[in-house]
């Protein structure tokens, strides 16, 4: 089959392996390679080092590891439900689907305005919680005081932004499983909980496989929705890297904080495809 299709199918992937060189291959070579740079041009650790000796390294990588630990399986577990009420065709079908996809349209820096105008001192959760006598006062939200709070704070906005974009991935993974295999998982008597752990897991592997790979890339790179609702109470690497690059003016530790994150983005990556092999992965 391949020998009669020719060099076709190598035409066809010509345009996005041109497109990956171009715009990601290229940028990634040229960023290491800053990364590596002094400031006069020679190649060396010095923009390492510096990096690793900023006296906000510490916290902010601490700080994106922990988003991505937290928001993850949040998002994981909202997305499975979401996917499985859709899938199940339930009355309505179709409202509840805009309805979960409704956070797509709303940009990272917007979704965070959002809930600022929620969590803000004089906001609408202190004036409902004040309203309703639950509260005295209103609670500080965010305060450097208490970066706990603000991480569960941004970690409820990036859940709500962003898992709809696994959401339709899992219901993509859904419709693709055969009714055949539910209908005889009902013949013998399967709880929904059986079915959800015996079929539906197991095929929806190359789905979840996906989903975690795009989801922990885009939490690794998580800014706008930090800054809108954190300013610089918290700090992580994508905001460490815009300030190097734009307030300090130093292109080469910038470049350093996004190798890092590059590096972060493939060792995640990788982790997944090992722990997460899909049905033709172990064949292989």
């Amino acid at each position: 089959m391949t020998a009669r299709l020719g060099w076709a199918p190598y035409a066809l992937l010509l345009p996005s392996v041109l497109f990956l060189a171009l715009f990601f291959a290229t940028p990634m070579v040229q960023a290491f390679t800053l990364a590596f740079q002094g400031p006069d041009g020679s190649f060396g650790l010095a923009s390492i080092e510096r990096m690793l000796g900023d006296a906000s390294f510490r916290d902010a990588l601490l700080t994106t590891i922990a988003l991505v630990v937290l928001v993850i399986p949040i998002q994981f577990a909202l997305a499975m439900s979401m996917a499985l009420v859709i899938n199940a065709q339930l009355k309505g079908q179709g409202m509840w689907l805009y309805v979960y996809a409704l956070p797509l349209g709303i940009s990272e820096l917007a979704a965070g305005i959002v809930w600022v105008s929620i969590f803000t001192q004089s906001g609408w959760l202190n004036s409902v919680l004040m309203g309703i006598g639950i509260l005295e006062r209103p609670i500080t939200w965010q305060s450097a005081e208490t970066p706990w709070l603000l991480i569960g704070i941004v970690v409820i906005a990036e859940a709500w932004r962003a898992t709809s974009i696994i959401m339709i991935i899992l219901v993509a993974g859904l419709q693709s499983i055969p009714r055949e295999f539910l209908e005889a998982a009902d013949v013998y008597g399967a709880t929904t909980w059986q079915k959800v752990r015996r079929v539906v897991l197991p095929m929806l592997r190359p789905s979840l496989q996906v989903a975690l790979i795009l989801r922990t890339i885009l939490a690794f790179q998580v800014f706008a929705t930090v800054i809108a609702l954190a300013g610089s109470g918290l700090d992580v690497l994508a905001d460490e890297a815009q300030r190097w690059a734009t307030d300090i003016d130093n292109d080469n530790v910038a470049a350093a904080y996004a190798g890092l994150i590059l590096i972060l983005s493939l060792v995640s990556t990788v982790l997944f495809l090992v722990l997460l092999p899909t049905r033709e992965e172990h064949q292989a």
